[in-house]
């Protein structure tokens, strides 16, 4: 399984307008459960005069965790076809909103699913889509005499060291993809008095 995953930088914004009634969407990159959470407090204040405020959300690389909310909404109108269109477009650490306006004539089930659905095709449409790389950080700890065969290694695998102390035992941090990360244990296991583990 590879550990590349795609998500979005910045807000997207879509509107689709049904029978008088306005749906206006927002694609939010979020990156845990309580960012996600704050960001529908937030839009639920927004739009306090708003019929209904409807979100799903998918986090992290394996896009295991994932909600969703139909907001007083028939089940299964607005929460999952939100859902849906994030899976559709294989996204992860992703909160989209949508905020329905009512007009005053009734959708129906299929009107409902249908209007949630391209509200947030548009906002995700309207987003810059990213390729990321799960990553995990790893502590190297070295002898001084081993700095040279650390720092080729940190160019092999083009790794950029922070929180570097040097003395007569070194220590750094460098963030590792994870389809690297086994390589890069046993290629520090290799160099004399070198260790290394993952804080995460």
């Amino acid at each position: 399984m590879s550990d590349l995953y795609k998500t979005i930088t910045g807000v997207g914004q879509g509107l689709v307008r049904e029978k008088m009634s306005r749906f206006i969407s927002f694609a939010i990159p979020a990156e845990s459960s309580d960012e996600a959470r704050q960001y529908i407090k937030e839009y639920q204040n927004k739009y306090h005069d708003a019929r209904h405020v409807c979100w799903a959300y998918v986090l992290g690389p394996d896009r295991q965790t994932w909600q969703c909310n139909d907001n007083g909404e028939p089940s299964g109108t607005a929460g999952k076809p939100i859902l849906g269109q994030i899976n559709s477009f294989g996204l992860t650490n992703i909160l989209i909103v949508v905020v329905r306006y009512f007009g005053g004539i009734k959708l129906g089930t299929s009107g409902l699913i249908s209007a949630y659905r391209e509200a947030a095709r548009e906002a995700i449409e309207n987003s810059v889509i990213e390729e990321r790389h799960d990553c995990r950080n790893v502590n190297i700890r070295f002898p001084y005499l081993a700095m040279n065969d650390v720092m080729k290694l940190c160019k092999t695998f083009g790794l950029v060291p922070q929180n570097q102390q040097f003395d007569n035992s070194c220590s750094m941090q460098v963030s590792v993809r994870l389809d690297h990360l086994q390589h890069l244990l046993s290629a520090i296991a290799d160099i004399d008095g070198a260790s290394a583990d993952t804080p995460d």
